[in-house]
């Protein structure tokens, strides 16, 4: 496994960042924005989250990504499709629950990434550390323009899970650098964020910034 595979499963010590890209862009002018903004501070890993594109149009955009992140050893997922997280050469793929077979997904992907979303369930989260997730993520905490709010988690479940499982945690769902303490204290491993980095009103360095002192100072 790559370095950057490595730090993104959670074998680098405490809470990182971990990027989400927002649900539309274009794939060259992107490229220069995630540039700038992994330039700017520590970053563990990039999703690519394109829900609406077509197969063609995820790959236009894994080939102008990917290597942005990989170039500054940090891992780059694709979101939903580990076939195509494998044919284009990316680090892994984060499945949803809705998202296919998880066991073909973890053989698939070999000693690559896999990431899975848990929701707020207990149950779901230890089914996925026994398919052989390298990360659950957990969500959404707090109120988010990015996805329907279906699920909402509370800081307790990083707490416990932490206690009883080696598999890290990715909280996700309206974090951002005013409200990301608790989540950070209650044990998660990685913050997962959108519109706190792309949406910063100074631009997506200061956002990585922000997030990055927030971190900081609540695990201080």
């Amino acid at each position: 496994m790559a370095a950057s595979a490595k730090q993104a499963s959670g074998e680098a010590p405490g809470c990182r960042l971990y990027l989400v890209t927002p649900p539309a862009l274009e794939p060259a002018r992107f490229a220069e924005e995630l540039a700038r903004a992994l330039d700017a501070g520590d970053v563990a890993c990039v999703q690519l989250r394109l829900k609406e594109a077509d197969d063609d149009a995820i790959r236009r955009a894994v080939d102008a990504l990917r290597p942005v992140a990989q170039a500054r050893d940090v891992a780059f997922l694709l979101n939903d499709r580990a076939d195509l997280a494998v044919q284009t050469g990316c680090d892994g793929a984060h499945l949803g629950q809705e998202d296919g077979d998880q066991a073909a997904a973890r053989e698939l992907l070999g000693d690559g990434i896999l990431g899975i979303t848990c929701h707020a369930s207990r149950h779901l989260a230890m089914q996925a550390g026994e398919t052989g997730a390298d990360y659950v993520a957990f969500g959404a905490f707090f109120p988010t323009a990015t996805k329907e709010t279906v699920h909402r988690a509370e800081p307790e479940l990083l707490s416990w899970w932490a206690e009883v499982m080696e598999v890290p945690s990715v909280a996700i769902g309206g974090i951002d650098a005013t409200n990301c303490a608790p989540l950070v204290r209650a044990g998660a491993d990685f913050l997962a964020v959108v519109g706190a980095v792309w949406k910063h009103p100074e631009g997506p360095a200061a956002g990585v910034r922000a997030m990055n002192a927030a971190i900081a100072q609540a695990a201080g």
